[in-house]
């Protein structure tokens, strides 16, 4: 019993670890075949369109059915903050994103994209949900691994050294290996690429924050889900119908446009946004963000053996430094977590042993009594060594039980 106790605590503790992993893989299939898609000529407007009328219908039914008893009411200033998370995350972080990556590479775009922590760490101390006391080592550790994760993002663009010729490459398209270096930049547009990139990770930062901050009243994981991605498709209709004046940049046939679009919506939109919600609930947006590191790793292999991308000697530095960086944020949410969780376990018996001290118990008295109403409707018999506690843990005043007493 012991040791399926021991397994279980330890698989509850690696579950939000194994989710952000996973998502991270999920992402980076969608960079490389995305890529591809747009290579082919597939307009980032439509994609985002069809992307996330994919992610509504199918998250909408798990939505209708797992949680018809607990969704909230929608009120003005909850569909206004559902109305930005579907223009933040759909419509703007979506299509900038397509945009930088089609001017870029898969790798360029992922290693832009981890600027997300420190986005992300700035603004929820901005939105005072992140608290930062530099006198603290794990807040420390969260500062200084923010800064070496932007660090070595930033060594990925600038610097990029000798090539490093992979095995798994040389043979995948060797038609390609001897292409030069200057064509590889001359048909993109890297300064463009990488403002739309920025933008794009500005508004995922927003993202986080927002959808960490809606959850709290909006206590619906599935239904927010479904409705950010069912409000971000009409807004990606409207912006595409604007943006895009061709009919037949619609058109999708059973071809590498209908598998990006399914991928990108069913995997990165419905089952992402549902997976990091519940991630942020239970331990906070820069612990969600902070993965996105492990993407660009992840598609600079990919690509490397899929669309034979060039790995260059300082994309290699700059991912052992935002390795490094990743798990020095990593341990300071961790101990940030475990202080939380032992402050919270010193406060009830403080707070109980105040209340016997003060003689006030009111509220105490209410709940047992209601949990003994519950318990006897139930026919459910009540243990001595239950009812031992709650005249023990529960005092009651002196003055009214004397009142039915004789003089």
């Amino acid at each position: 019993m012991e040791i399926q106790g021991s397994c279980g605590k330890f698989f509850q503790r690696c579950k939000p670890y194994v989710a952000m992993i996973s998502l991270q893989f999920g992402y980076a299939g969608m960079n490389i075949i995305t890529k591809v898609s747009l290579n082919h000529g597939m307009s980032h407007y439509v994609l985002v369109v069809y992307r996330h009328a994919f992610a509504a219908l199918s998250i909408a039914p798990f939505a209708l059915i797992l949680e018809r008893k607990v969704r909230p009411k929608i009120t003005f200033w909850i569909f206004m903050q559902i109305f930005m998370l579907g223009l933040l995350g759909p419509v703007i972080d979506q299509n900038f994103y397509y945009a930088g990556l089609k001017f870029t590479s898969p790798t360029f775009s992922c290693a832009m994209s981890n600027m997300l922590p420190a986005m992300t760490f700035v603004m929820a101390v901005l939105c005072r949900m992140e608290k930062v006391n530099l006198k603290k080592v794990r807040c420390q550790a969260k500062v200084i691994g923010t800064l070496v994760t932007v660090a070595g993002a930033m060594l990925m663009t600038l610097y990029k050294g000798p090539i490093m010729e992979m095995v798994w490459a040389k043979h995948v398209h060797p038609h390609q290996a001897n292409v030069p270096a200057a064509m590889d930049s001359t048909d993109r547009d890297w300064f463009k690429g990488s403002i739309f990139l920025i933008i794009a990770t500005l508004a995922w930062a927003s993202l986080f924050i927002l959808q960490a901050a809606t959850l709290k009243k909006y206590d619906a994981p599935l239904s927010l889900t479904s409705l950010i991605c069912s409000v971000g498709t009409l807004q990606a209709v409207a912006v595409t119908l604007v943006m895009e004046h061709k009919p037949s940049a619609w058109r999708i046939g059973w071809d590498m446009n209908l598998l990006a679009a399914a991928y990108a919506g069913i995997v990165t939109s419905s089952i992402a946004y549902y997976v990091q919600g519940l991630v942020m609930q239970e331990r906070g947006p820069v612990f969600a963000s902070a993965f996105s590191p492990l993407m660009m790793i992840i598609v600079a292999i990919m690509g490397s053996f899929i669309l034979a991308e060039k790995v260059y000697m300082g994309g290699v530095l700059g991912a052992v430094l935002i390795v490094a960086g990743l798990y020095s944020v990593l341990w300071g949410k961790y101990k940030e977590n475990k202080e939380k969780k032992e402050q919270e376990a010193m406060e009830l018996p403080m707070a109980i042993k105040g209340n016997e001290g003060n003689g006030q118990v009111m509220d105490i008295m209410e709940v047992d009594e209601v949990e003994l109403e519950k318990a006897k409707a139930n026919n459910k018999m009540i243990s001595t060594l239950d009812q031992k506690v709650i005249a023990v843990s529960v005092p009651i005043p002196e003055s009214p039980m004397k009142t039915n007493e004789e003089p």
